[in-house]
């Protein structure tokens, strides 16, 4: 893309109200522009980072068995009446009337309508394990929404869903989620660690939530720092081997971790204590085991082999999709803007030309474009008239993770300027040599 076509409305003035650095930052940066109190338009930058996490947990799901589906964003009432949770699920939930006076809801998550869809099809046990996800909006009225997309009122998630004939089946499906959760804040570029969690008004007796470490997070965190250094169960793990499953997750929940909602004292005491984290959190996911507490009153039942009715055991398991870009860059920026993970880039890199009048030097800065996206990567070519100052740190901000500058000296020199701008590392190679350090050729 080139700049000079691209929508990307880059501001010094940062409201007053945004507190912390990734609310600034994506404000700055254009990636959003706030609509009312907890509300966002995703522009255009922001809208690119939200569609690669997007496609990351989608194909993270399906890897470990998921199914997606789309649910809507409007919800019958009926349906959270039947479950017992209309009235106790609390003033956050959005609450209308449609013109025919029935009540309707936005949806702030799914387990009622899931279970109704599975109800209405799935009536033999021979079609479990089953386990159903959508990427959807959400709504939840917030009594202070606050830091941007990490607490706003409106927002996207990942949901998932799973239905098994029985507890000890269920626990193998939660183990699964489990391992696609590590996985997938892997690829994003973020260690979140897996701690113990209240299941709150999902309900059930398992639960963990995901968190990732951050200044501004949320949660007090409390944790062994020898979780940080287990690593993912990685691209080749086995999803159907239910001793790896197993295995995988008491890797990282022998160490201690929990928020300040499950902390033991006692407990902490017994970690090393060169080996003690205190810290605060930011929560991108939750996973929930619940049991029957929505298939028993929505009569979700299923034929056993032998010819009985059972009630099902489910799980949920929620990625706050829009909150990881907050996070994310909450966990990765430095003085001069964000710096982001590869795999989440708005563009893979960016090209500056430092006079894109002269023709030599438009010559070698389009051949980089050119080059760049033959090799499938997707670049941001500043040929702008702007001042240098102002490219070097509009490219900074945006904190591509590659930036190549041809200015008039170098094409002279058969050269190009490449920085790497997590480490700040620059140096003067070929274009070739460019390219291929940038597609890992």
């Amino acid at each position: 893309m080139r700049l000079s076509r691209f929508f990307l409305p880059v501001t010094k003035d940062v409201p007053s109200d945004a507190a912390i650095v990734s609310h600034q930052l994506m404000l700055r940066t254009g990636m959003i522009r706030q609509n009312g109190a907890g509300i966002y338009s995703w522009l255009p930058l922001g809208f690119k980072v939200l569609k690669k996490i997007e496609q990351i947990v989608r194909e993270e799901m399906d890897r470990a068995g998921a199914i997606e589906l789309l649910m809507p964003t409007l919800q019958q009432a009926d349906l959270w009446r039947e479950s017992g949770r209309y009235e106790a699920y609390g003033a956050e939930m959005l609450r209308i009337t449609d013109r025919h006076d029935r009540d309707m809801l936005y949806g702030p998550t799914n387990e009622e309508m899931i279970t109704d869809i599975f109800r209405q099809y799935v009536k033999s046990y021979k079609a479990l394990p089953l386990n159903l996800y959508h990427q959807q909006w959400k709504f939840r009225d917030e009594v202070r929404p606050r830091f941007g997309v990490m607490r706003g009122r409106e927002f996207l998630m990942k949901d998932a869903y799973s239905f098994d004939v029985s507890e000890e089946a269920a626990r193998i499906s939660y183990q699964k989620m489990f391992a696609a959760y590590l996985n997938t804040f892997d690829r994003l570029g973020v260690t979140a660690i897996p701690m113990q969690a209240d299941p709150g008004p999902i309900g059930g007796d398992l639960s963990h939530e995901f968190l990732i470490l951050a200044d501004s997070g949320e949660s007090a965190v409390f944790c062994d720092k020898a979780v940080l250094d287990v690593p993912p169960p990685g691209a080749d793990f086995d999803f159907e081997d239910e001793a790896a499953l197993k295995a995988e997750m008491e890797k990282r929940t022998r160490f201690y971790a929990a928020t300040d909602e499950k902390h033991d004292e006692a407990a902490y005491a017994a970690v090393p204590e060169d080996s003690r984290i205190e810290a605060r959190g930011i929560e991108v996911g939750h996973i929930f085991y619940f049991g029957t507490k929505y298939s028993e009153p929505m009569k979700a039942d299923v034929q056993t082999p032998e010819g009985k009715l059972a009630t099902i055991h489910g799980g949920s398991y929620g990625i706050g999709v829009s909150r990881l870009v907050g996070a994310i860059i909450e966990a990765s920026h430095d003085e001069n803007g964000i710096v982001w993970p590869a795999s989440v880039a708005p563009f893979d890199a960016g090209i500056i030309s430092m006079k894109p009048d002269a023709a030599d030097v438009a010559a070698v800065a389009d051949e980089a474009y050119a080059k760049l996206t033959a090799a499938s990567k997707d670049p941001l070519y500043d040929e702008t008239s702007d001042r240098a100052g102002a490219k070097f740190n509009r490219m900074d901000l945006i904190g591509l993770p590659w930036q190549i500058t041809v200015g008039p000296r170098g094409v002279k020199e058969g050269k190009v300027e490449l920085k790497h701008r997590a480490s700040g590392e620059k140096s003067d190679v070929t274009l070739d040599e460019a390219i291929a350090r940038i597609t890992g050729a």
